[in-house]
């Protein structure tokens, strides 16, 4: 396996850390998202491309933005890869689940709520299955470690983690050859709980009312692929 990672935010950089596998950016070299076949000659040289680039801004309504990148892009990028005979790595999000039932699987409904990144981020997961050759959807969410806010929600249950444990899942699942979706997380938690595993400072607080109540998923798939294969941090 020869990779390459797409883009140079925390997700990104974090992977490169753990291991050193190279990368191109947006802002360190010029990577345009319109334009993927003008670094062909950069791109073509890997046989496993990951995705990490996205409009992560959840509740703006710029929706040209959205639209562009995570959806046009992606389209563009798994053309490139079938043309190319390369391996999409896509990193999507646990946001999917917002509204749908408690621990959802990945063969459950998703269903998003009113804003153009959950809309736009689930039509860029459902282009993948729908069109892509040979591919990876992971479905997470992380937060910085230590924690760095005074405050955290007790009301928003999730599988999120600290950026470095879901970053080596990831790394797990693709160095072992894993194919198809899998939501990626540890046991289910509120955002106040994980918070006070590194921050004993934390205040508790109560999330505003846009922001959803449960986006919990099932991990036995993601559990049954990485058995024998502890998460140390």
């Amino acid at each position: 396996m020869k990779p390459i990672i797409l883009g140079d935010g925390v997700f990104a950089t974090e992977l490169r850390y753990q291991t050193g596998w190279d990368y191109i950016s947006r802002k360190s070299h010029g990577f345009n998202i319109q334009t993927i076949n003008d670094f062909d000659h950069k791109l073509s040289n890997y046989d496993t491309i990951i995705n990490c680039i996205a409009n992560t801004k959840t509740y703006d309504d710029d929706r040209e933005n959205h639209w562009s990148v995570n959806c046009k892009f992606v389209n563009d990028l798994i053309d490139y890869c079938n043309l190319k005979n390369q391996k999409l790595i896509h990193i999507s999000t646990d946001y999917l689940y917002s509204n749908s039932i408690p621990q959802a699987s990945e063969s459950d409904v998703p269903v998003h709520l009113n804003s153009w990144y959950g809309y736009t981020k689930l039509l860029g997961d459902g282009l993948v299955q729908l069109r892509c050759n040979q591919y990876l959807i992971c479905r997470l969410s992380y937060k910085p470690y230590p924690f760095p806010y005074s405050e955290a929600w007790v009301d928003l249950i999730t599988n999120t983690d600290y950026l470095p444990i879901i970053v080596k899942k990831v790394k797990h699942l693709i160095e072992g050859g894993a194919i198809g979706i899998f939501n990626i997380g540890t046991k289910l938690k509120n955002i106040y709980e994980l918070a006070k595993q590194s921050n004993k400072d934390v205040r508790p607080i109560h999330k505003p009312k846009n922001v959803p109540n449960d986006v919990s998923m099932n991990l036995e798939k993601m559990n049954n692929f990485l058995d024998g294969k502890p998460i140390n941090f």
